[in-house]
């Protein structure tokens, strides 16, 4: 009798738990965020309590996951209304290599080590970092690198200067730009910062998105 329990409380947390992914979206399976994990730890830990605890009801833990969900979903709202809210719990990627430069300061801030640099260029299937122009250490841990073209020439990455209407003061420092420049140049054309969605820089020209284009 308690195997039969334990098969059919393991047959139907798979299914539900597949539900609750897919409630929760596709986004949390392809990468997992500080917010992701914790609520990934906690459902595979409320599942395995279920399943060893066969005497207690199984609503009390269908209880407990059903309100990771709603509170996950609830957070990713918040977090796609607010960038501070976002950039608070999600993090922002890291310019680890720029222009084939490795910036170790970045990567000691980041605790990045070159054991973990190495192991990301070897899954990216590149032998040197003089094959590498810029490299970003995204918030889930995951590398973004973006090789050299085939000349070898040097390209302006479009650094992001402007994203939900906030400013990205490190992007403009790396462009040797500052704050009045940018609004000059947006006064030009009758918007302020607050004004555009998202704004690069690239080849002396600014392109942007304006809110009222959404």
């Amino acid at each position: 009798m308690e195997l039969l329990t334990i098969v059919f409380r393991t047959t139907f947390f798979y299914f539900f738990i597949v539900l609750a992914y897919r409630i929760m979206g596709k986004r949390e399976i392809g990468q997992l965020g500080i917010i992701d994990l914790i609520v990934s730890i906690l459902i595979a830990e409320l599942v395995a309590i279920s399943i060893e605890n066969i005497e207690d009801t199984i609503f009390f833990t269908i209880i407990p996951i059903a309100l990771l969900v709603l509170l996950e979903l609830g957070l990713a709202f918040i977090s796609i209304k607010s960038r501070t809210f976002r950039t608070l719990f999600g993090g922002k990627p890291s310019l680890i290599i720029s222009n084939g430069n490795v910036n170790y300061k970045e990567m000691v801030r980041q605790r990045y080590s070159m054991d973990d640099l190495l192991l990301s260029m070897r899954q990216n299937g590149i032998k040197s970092i003089d094959e590498i122009e810029y490299a970003f250490l995204e918030p889930n841990g995951k590398l973004s690198i973006f090789k050299y073209n085939v000349l070898k020439t040097k390209s302006n990455y479009p650094m992001p200067i402007i994203v939900d209407g906030s400013l990205q003061e490190k992007a403009l420092q790396y462009i040797k730009k500052d704050k009045k420049w940018l609004e000059k140049v947006l006064e030009q054309k009758g918007l302020k910062i607050e004004d555009v969605f998202y704004a690069f820089k690239k080849k002396n020209k600014i392109f942007l998105i304006k809110k009222d284009n959404l």
